[in-house]
């Protein structure tokens, strides 16, 4: 009797996430150090779930590692899902671009390396079509050149569980991190009113 009624819960509530969420779809950007990224998507109305990883390299199943070594070829990235039917991939992507620093090609912030470059993975030639198209937009906007490189999605690895949900899982640490690593400073020197993020 116990064994029914929990798979009548799971069959209702997972029916009920389903019915709510009608049109998920995902994304990859990069945008330097992954915890921050799903911080500043995860409060996003519309956003499903961010998970931290791995793409764009040539090494299957990385490690932080590996990455952070600068050799594998790999970004730090963040799968972002969504339920399109709230929030569209145009607006993650103009959001996107006021999180990080599209100017710096040797990474973000206080994270230097190739692995903490910015970039957008698309997932079909209409998703590169807006990432060009946005792109573009911040660029105007900033009135300077933009050096993130738009890239056709490849194998995301999910990283290792310890970094999933830092922001949630050791807010004191992650919140010393982020503002030592002067990333909400400089969005607002870059962007001023229109900056996303944790600024």
């Amino acid at each position: 009797m116990r064994f029914l009624a929990a798979l009548l819960l799971w069959f209702t509530v997972g029916l009920t996430s389903a019915t709510l969420a009608k049109d998920l779809k995902s994304m990859v950007v990069a945008g330097g150090c992954f915890w921050c990224v799903e911080s500043d998507f995860d409060s996003v109305p519309g956003v499903v779930e961010t998970v931290s990883g791995y793409t764009g390299g040539d090494v299957d199943n990385p490690t932080y590692k590996q990455v952070s070594a600068q050799n594998t070829g790999h970004y730090e990235a963040v799968r972002i899902t969504y339920d399109a039917d709230v929030v569209t991939y145009r607006q993650l992507l103009d959001r996107f671009w006021r999180t990080v620093d599209p100017t710096d090609a040797g990474g973000q912030f206080c994270d230097r390396g190739p692995s903490y470059r910015t970039a957008v993975f698309a997932g079909n030639q209409q998703e590169a079509d807006i990432a060009k198209a946005t792109r573009s937009a911040a660029a105007s906007e900033l009135k300077q050149p933009i050096v993130t490189q738009i890239f056709a999605a490849s194998t995301f690895w999910p990283a290792e569980e310890y970094h999933q949900n830092y922001h949630i899982e050791h807010p004191i640490k992650y919140r010393f991190y982020r503002t030592r690593c002067g990333r909400d400073n400089r969005l607002r020197e870059l962007w001023g009113d229109s900056a996303g993020g944790g600024v």
